[in-house]
């Protein structure tokens, strides 16, 4: 065994790596990634529950399902970000 090295060293998250992994923010850190607007990222699609309303972000593989009632009939939320059309 080298000088400094543990057998099984680098095998475990450090406290501060697991808190990363937790909660995809280092500690320490301000948030949330935002935009200059200050409209906070989010990674995959907002899409509001039909029955109770809940707000739900939805991925890729995700199941298109309420995580709060399980009703499966979601409605996509309009984007806060100006979107403009060029008509002729």
């Amino acid at each position: 065994i080298k000088a400094g090295h543990r057998k099984g060293a680098g095998t475990r998250a450090t406290e501060e790596e697991t808190a990363t992994m937790a909660s995809g923010v280092p500690p320490g850190g301000s948030g949330p990634a935002t935009t200059p607007s200050g409209i906070p990222i989010i990674r995959g699609v907002e899409y509001r529950c039909g029955d109770c309303g809940a707000r739900n972000v939805i991925k890729g593989g995700d199941p298109v399902r309420c995580r709060q009632c399980g009703f499966r009939i979601l409605y996509k939320t309009r984007t806060k970000r100006l979107i403009q059309f060029e008509a002729r």
